[in-house]
């Protein structure tokens, strides 16, 4: 969700997209470091292809998620909410 989509939501659903987007670090970071092993080991091996692409793209949103979760709370503290 970007910055205008957030601002368009009431303070309930609003609430409710914070309740259920909380990030978890150290699952995060588990999953990351499993995914670049996963990466690691498809170069050593030899096996660079398109299964290669799917843990760069996961390891991508679980990147993004953060960033999401900042947007929100910055919707927070112009509404007050916090």
């Amino acid at each position: 969700m970007n910055q205008n989509e957030l601002s368009q939501l009431s303070d309930k659903e609003l609430l409710e997209v914070l309740k259920n987007s909380k990030p978890s670090p150290i699952i995060d970071a588990f999953f990351i470091g499993l995914l670049v092993g996963i990466i690691i080991y498809s170069v050593v091996a030899n096996s660079w292809g398109f299964l290669s692409l799917i843990p760069l793209y996961l390891i991508y949103t679980f990147l993004k998620k953060p960033k999401k979760y900042e947007a929100l709370k910055i919707e927070l503290k112009k509404r007050n909410l916090e």
